[in-house]
């Protein structure tokens, strides 16, 4: 198996270097390459895993909890609920449908590969759904709201660890944020607002009142998982190979950063201490797993400091277009 992992490595890299148009790669050239190779597949990885947990979380909180009990949730995931409830639908279909079109401006604001992640993960889920079958826990009204809340909070939260979303509207959330210059957190409470008044009218106050307990409940999962998808991220990147970080953030990612000069704290026998550049960038969560798997690539030593941002304002924060 390591045999075999090791020439798929070499052979994409030598590929790669082909496409771009080396025509004898050096033997420095051909180890950077695979070790590129070796910290995508890590990456690659742990961000499945993260997301096949999701989709068996997410599965067991709709199918052992709410949907025997025709309990409802918030954004997409609420919406699927409802229409399965009132028309009898497959809700691995239904799931499918109505995250599709929030996938589509996933790819648009976000990223292809986001999106390409996405799609996958809720074609998982909803073939989850429709074919794993899971022991109905509980007929106790709290306990559904609680643990059906729990349960797909964490599905929702550890796929988005994995760089994807099963629930779309967080993805309608940060769009609309941008063109109303509104918090993400007022987009997905005024969207929520309006599935559980078509929940209330639909089914019945009391179960309207249950699937806002279970919305809060997931809503405080997916924060602890993830410290929550509608905060920036500001990060600050210590490296030898700062420059090959700022072309990365600027040119890959699209992302603007700041240099600032630093100096190190350290230094033996008092010599010298040496100067050294400091990158900073703000972006989202959805994007961390990405940037860290870029960050790898260049220097695995890099000593990166992530803080959550409550608010921010001014500057370039949206995603710069990335040149052709």
């Amino acid at each position: 198996m390591n045999s075999l992992l090791h020439y798929l490595l070499v052979r994409r890299a030598k590929n790669k270097l082909k496409n771009k148009e080396v025509k004898e790669p050096s033997k420095k050239q051909l180890v950077s390459e695979i070790r590129s190779g070796q910290v995508e597949f890590a990456h690659a990885i742990k961000e499945i895993l993260f997301i096949a947990i999701g989709v068996f979380a997410a599965g067991f909180g709709l199918k052992g909890f709410l949907l025997p009990n025709q309990f409802i949730d918030g954004g997409a995931t609420g919406v699927s609920l409802l229409i399965q409830v009132k028309s009898n639908i497959s809700l691995g279909i239904l799931l499918l449908f109505v995250n599709l079109p929030f996938i589509v401006l996933g790819a648009k604001t976000i990223g292809k590969k986001f999106a390409i992640k996405s799609i996958l993960a809720i074609v998982a889920l909803a073939l989850v759904v429709h074919f794993v079958h899971y022991p109905i826990i509980t007929h106790d009204k709290l306990l559904i709201a609680v643990f059906g809340g729990f349960f797909l909070g964490l599905g929702i939260g550890m796929a988005m660890r994995g760089g994807s979303v099963i629930d779309g509207t967080e993805v309608l959330a940060i769009y609309l944020s941008r063109k109303w210059h509104l918090t993400i957190g007022d987009v997905l409470l005024l969207i929520n607002i309006m599935i559980f008044s078509a929940g209330a009218y639909l089914l019945s106050i009391e179960t309207a009142l249950y699937a806002i307990l279970t919305y809060l409940v997931a809503a405080k999962t997916v924060n602890y998982v993830v410290d929550g998808v509608e905060e920036y991220i500001g990060v600050t990147i210590v490296s030898h190979k700062s420059e090959e970080i700022r072309i990365m953030l600027t040119q890959n990612m699209g992302r603007a950063c700041t240099i600032y000069q630093g100096r190190q704290g350290y230094s033996k026998d008092d010599t010298e201490r040496l100067s050294t550049e400091i990158v900073y960038t703000v972006m989202t969560r959805l994007e961390i797993a990405r940037l860290s798997t870029e960050i790898d690539k260049i220097d695995k030593r890099a000593f990166i400091v992530m803080n959550v941002i409550t608010d921010i304002k001014g500057g370039m924060i949206k995603k710069k277009p990335l040149k052709d």
